[in-house]
């Protein structure tokens, strides 16, 4: 493998396109990311592991980039993460370290672990440190922990070679390019934000400008000034969507919109009506990719593709995906909903200390396990119908996908979010479960209202039997539902 970020090797960085990351009015040049990690590497040379405090800030940039360069794995903290889960997550990963910004303050839970404040400047009058060669391609590059649905969140093991090869193939499926300026907000606390979102420019040898947080007004002003690409969560794309139909929103929104090359989508899936108010407003449609932690990216929509509400596109170039039956019998129709397992050189090697695990998540003949349910249409595009264990209703014999309900629901004028989830049934088996966030809460939609509203659109038996009332949807910090909050 050649190196992993080839616009950092040797001191100088790049000089023909320099911005390499900005943050608000802090902007860091490829030769000071360059300068500021080498200092960093230097000083964690031959460290076992690294946890980083991975705040939306230039220093997290600095220390992954540090991690990185000095061939150590480094283990990305949320600063959300409440402390009986960090505490497991240190324990578990066992750093030496922890990387962090001078100003953060950081939990009791990392008491034990010696600080490394972290500067977007290379200390004065230095020697230049040696750049350290590369590691081997297998080797581990970071240790990022699932949420724990079903016990305490597992440390996914990312070498090398998985980041090289996604990134490489959204290079091939995106068009994307050093030209190219990334626009998002998402966290450096996981694999969207921080592989796609800081080490995909970087790799590409282009610049990101990171927003802090989340606004639609940030959003329209980074992307006139020059940003080509937009990431996000179906979130903040629904608030784009609510700020190009409403009256609040800025002006010059759909123009920005509009100018961007590329609107990305990922990490749950976008609802069609939003994806539709998004053209209608812009004559842009967003594509959506599909990804895991333990997997990278699988699918995505090609930029010279047709972006189709509800798919995730077909598989990246190296990416080998099939369904499968509750058997494990591979199946013939894809048609039909099947479970995704998928295999290729973008996987992680396996769970941190949980052979176990990892022993699960594989097949005998290497594909894994990814415990989402999807068809694929005959061009190989493929549609998410929902988790294996949360978004499949099994109602009167039929295999029902909470999504496809969830956007039929969203269809109606009076529900603003939606969630579908099953609960057993003494007759059906399970019967469909709608929590329903009304847009005018003194006045929601009927029960029966949305049950018609629905069985119109699909069929008959795909009809919600239960709806629930609700202020929001649990979320995580990603944007994604919560279902086994609502009690799916």
């Amino acid at each position: 493998m050649t190196s992993l970020l080839p616009a950092l090797r040797g001191a100088s960085g790049r000089t023909d396109s320099p911005e390499a990351v900005r943050f608000g009015r802090h902007v860091l040049t490829y030769a000071q990311v360059a300068e500021a990690s080498a200092s960093v590497a230097a000083r964690i040379a031959g460290a076992g592991r690294v946890a980083v405090w991975a705040t939306s800030t230039p220093e997290t940039v600095v220390a992954v980039v540090a991690a990185l360069r000095a061939g150590v794995p480094a283990v990305p903290l949320n600063p959300r993460t409440g402390g009986r889960e960090l505490a497991h997550i240190v324990a578990d990963s066992a750093p030496s370290v922890v990387l962090a910004g001078a100003g953060d303050a950081l939990p009791s839970a990392l008491d034990g672990l010696e600080r490394l404040d972290v500067s977007t400047t290379a200390p004065a009058g230095g020697p230049a440190a040696a750049e350290p060669p590369e590691p081997a391609a297998e080797s581990p590059a970071l240790i990022v922990y699932t949420s724990g649905t079903t016990g305490p969140p597992k440390g996914a093991v990312l070498p090398r070679r998985a980041i090289a090869a996604s990134l490489d193939a959204l290079e091939d499926a995106w068009s994307w390019t050093g030209e190219d300026v990334l626009v998002h907000a998402l966290p450096l606390f996981h694999v969207h934000g921080l592989v796609l979102g800081v080490l995909g420019p970087l790799r590409r040898g282009g610049s990101v400008r990171h927003l802090g947080s989340f606004s639609v007004e940030g959003v329209a002003r980074e992307l006139l000034a020059g940003g080509t690409m937009l990431f996000g969560v179906p979130t903040m794309y629904h608030r784009l969507a609510g700020a190009l139909t409403g009256t609040d929103g800025p002006g010059d929104l759909a123009e920005a919109l509009a100018g961007a090359r590329l609107l990305v989508s990922g990490s749950a899936a976008l609802p069609v009506h939003d994806h539709e108010r998004i053209v209608a407003a812009t004559g842009r449609g967003v594509v959506e990719r599909y990804g895991m932690t333990e997997t990278l990216m699988n699918t995505g929509v090609r930029a010279d593709g047709a972006p189709r509400a509800g798919t995730v596109g077909p598989p990246l170039p190296g990416v080998e995906l099939r369904l499968v039956e509750e058997d494990g019998s591979v199946l013939d129709d894809p048609a039909a909903i099947g479970e995704i397992q998928v295999r290729g050189p973008n996987l992680f090697t396996g769970y941190l200390n949980r052979p176990d695990a990892t022993a699960a998540a594989f097949t005998g003949d290497g594909f894994f396990r990814t415990g989402d349910m999807a068809t694929v249409d005959p061009d190989g595009y493929v549609r998410i119908v929902g988790r294996k264990a949360t978004d499949i209703v099994k109602s009167g014999g039929y295999k029902i996908g909470a999504g496809e309900i969830e956007n039929a629901l969203l269809e109606h004028p009076g529900v603003r979010e939606a969630a579908v989830t099953g609960e057993p049934d003494a007759d059906l088996g399970e019967r469909i479960v709608a929590w329903v966030v009304p847009d005018d809460p003194a006045s929601p939609p009927g029960e029966r209202e949305l049950a018609d509203h629905v069985a119109g659109l699909l069929a008959p038996h795909k009809r919600p039997r239960l709806v629930r009332y609700l202020d929001a949807l649990p979320r995580n910090d990603l944007g994604k539902i919560m279902k086994r909050s609502l009690g799916g």
